[in-house]
């Protein structure tokens, strides 16, 4: 499938737009590669675009008081990604998106965003849909990172993500679920996990 018509696909599911405006914003955006180790967004710069994941893996991470990487999501193919609090507030953001490999991506500026929210409702009802959406995602991991055990969120992420354990290097997934690479090898170990 060519990379416009999966945008464009995925932009239909929502049901929000016409087909007019799907047409209109795939013609609006701009398409980028990263090499694995580069950066999308820094911390300290101001986010102005947002991205739609074409292919690859990006990882999400800020650093800790005591200068330790935190990561807190990861994005694959068929997703949006940005900076979210940077891109709302123009003011520098606390995080870092780094490529886990290769990535291919569509960039839409956040002018062209604002112009298109100016001239239809529906963005402003699609941008809304996919913030809430957002946010259930981050209450839910935030509820499993303060209720469950490691092994319970091991668990559900090999339940759920089976694709992170293929794709990202132990030392980020154990950061993502909140524990150490050596716990994370222990409970692996223990589960017949590889």
């Amino acid at each position: 499938m060519e990379d416009s018509e999966r945008l464009r696909k995925y932009l239909r599911t929502y049901e929000v737009l016409t087909e007019e405006e799907v047409e209109e914003f795939s013609g609006k955006v701009v398409q980028k590669r990263l090499k694995k180790g580069e950066y999308l967004f820094r911390e300290g710069k101001v986010c102005r675009e947002v991205v739609f994941v074409l292919s690859g893996v990006l990882r999400s991470f800020y650093y800790s008081s005591s200068l330790e990487e935190v990561t807190y999501c990861f994005s694959f193919e068929g997703a949006f990604i940005t900076a979210y609090s940077s891109f709302i507030t123009q003011q520098g953001t606390v995080e870092n998106i780094q490529a886990l490999t290769d990535v291919e991506l569509f960039s839409v500026s956040r002018e062209v965003v604002t112009e298109l929210e100016a001239k239809s409702v529906n963005w402003l009802r699609l941008l809304k849909m996919i913030a809430e959406r957002e946010y259930v995602k981050m209450e839910q991991r935030v509820f499993i990172l303060q209720r469950e055990s490691a092994e319970v969120r091991y668990r559900s992420l090999v339940e759920q993500h089976p694709e992170y354990l293929q794709l990202i290097p132990l030392n980020y997934l154990a950061s993502y679920l909140g524990i150490t690479q050596r716990h994370l090898s222990r409970i692996r170990s223990t589960s017949g996990s590889n």
